[in-house]
């Protein structure tokens, strides 16, 4: 079986993210890790001008790091900390167009500039968060929170969540 996707024309923001969450909807199924891998694959592949798109999942105020693409990543991300922690804790999307100027970013691919974090929320709690960077100052503007914000809500209509998942297990180390 063949999963070769024809790129979809990112010149309109709002038809490239109406057609990647159509895309996206034929890679749902049962299981939520295997939900998340596919969208985080699914990013990486049709988004471009990316270096790297994953998810960190909550586990006691502490982001684990999930199924992503790209290089290795910090592993472990305490709420309140970085552009993930800060907005696992605010319950909100942050757009980031330059990382050095943001207090407190964490530096995982010293090759990315601009970053967008958009909340995974569930009953009110952050169960986790999608994060995607770019080597590009900028890269990222309204339009693309707003269609990945889209694309995460599908998600989490689609998606249950075992209330004990696997990140439970995980002991976070002390600061």
């Amino acid at each position: 079986m063949s999963y070769e996707i024809e790129k979809i024309d990112y010149k309109n923001k709002e038809i490239f993210y109406r057609k990647l969450l159509e895309e996206f909807k034929n890679y749902t199924g049962n299981y939520w890790f295997t939900n998340l891998s596919q969208c985080a694959a699914l990013i990486f592949d049709q988004l471009p001008r990316i270096n790297w798109v994953g998810f960190y999942l909550t586990v006691d105020q502490t982001l684990v790091l999930g199924p992503y693409v790209g290089k290795p990543a910090c592993t472990l991300i305490h709420f309140g900390r970085g552009v993930c922690g800060t907005s696992a804790v605010e319950k909100k999307s942050i757009l980031v167009h330059n990382v050095d100027e943001f207090a407190g970013h964490i530096t995982c691919d010293s090759a990315s500039r601009s970053e967008v974090v958009i909340p995974l929320i569930r009953d009110g709690k952050v169960v986790g968060v999608l994060d995607v960077d770019s080597p590009e100052l900028s890269r990222f503007d309204k339009n693309d929170e707003q269609g990945l914000s889209l694309i995460i809500d599908y998600l989490m209509s689609q998606t249950e969540f075992p209330i004990s998942h696997p990140c439970r297990q995980i002991k976070p180390q002390p600061k």
